[in-house]
């Protein structure tokens, strides 16, 4: 079995190679693979734009890969030059990603919690809503739907005209008067 001429090896010496990493834990085989594999996936591994130092730590990990899974490698579906690129080009689209991602910061708004609130303002808002709610039963029902309509729904004047089929300048005016009566109620109240 020839072994490496030329800088080319026998695919099926490489192959062979590497069942015996996988069946036998061949240290002189991973050896011989590592040696003729580095430099060659270190190379490709630049072209795909890795830096020198990130080529080689990659070349590093790619190569453990190979020694912890060399027992799943199978002649039949794939080459052993094949299989080990194939491993290479995944831990460099596994570098890329890490490379992606956000690092973490402390200090960023996004993940500060919001301040909890004083207890003074928590009871305020509370004394606010029940005036509110007062001041809305002191309204017609047909006032209370307009208010509840556009401010607790959302809706805009033209949607309320068509839902309660009045004209839009009645909705208008009509909210008008609800929210002064609300303006009123609620002044009494302070």
């Amino acid at each position: 079995m020839p072994k490496v001429s030329n800088g080319k090896a026998d695919p099926g010496y490489l192959a062979d190679l590497l069942v015996s990493v996988g069946r036998n834990r061949d240290r002189a085989a991973f050896a011989e693979l590592f040696s003729y594999f580095g430099p060659r996936v270190k190379a490709y591994l630049m072209r795909q734009g890795a830096g020198e130092a990130q080529a080689e730590e990659l070349v590093q990990e790619a190569m453990i890969m190979v020694w912890r899974r060399a027992e799943s490698f199978d002649m039949a579906k794939s080459g052993a030059s094949t299989w080990i690129f194939t491993i290479a080009r995944n831990k460099r689209i596994d570098a890329l990603r890490r490379e992606k991602r956000p690092e973490y910061d402390p200090d960023d708004p996004a993940l500060v919690p919001a301040a909890a609130e004083d207890a003074d303002s928590l009871v305020e808002a509370a004394q606010q809503s029940e005036r509110l709610s007062v001041a809305m039963k002191s309204l017609s029902s047909e006032q209370a739907e307009l208010i509840r309509m556009a401010y607790f729904e959302d809706k805009a004047h033209g949607a309320i005209a068509e839902e309660t089929e009045l004209p839009l300048g009645t909705v208008k005016s009509r909210l008008r008067l609800a929210l002064g009566h609300l303006r009123k109620a609620l002044k009494e109240y302070q």
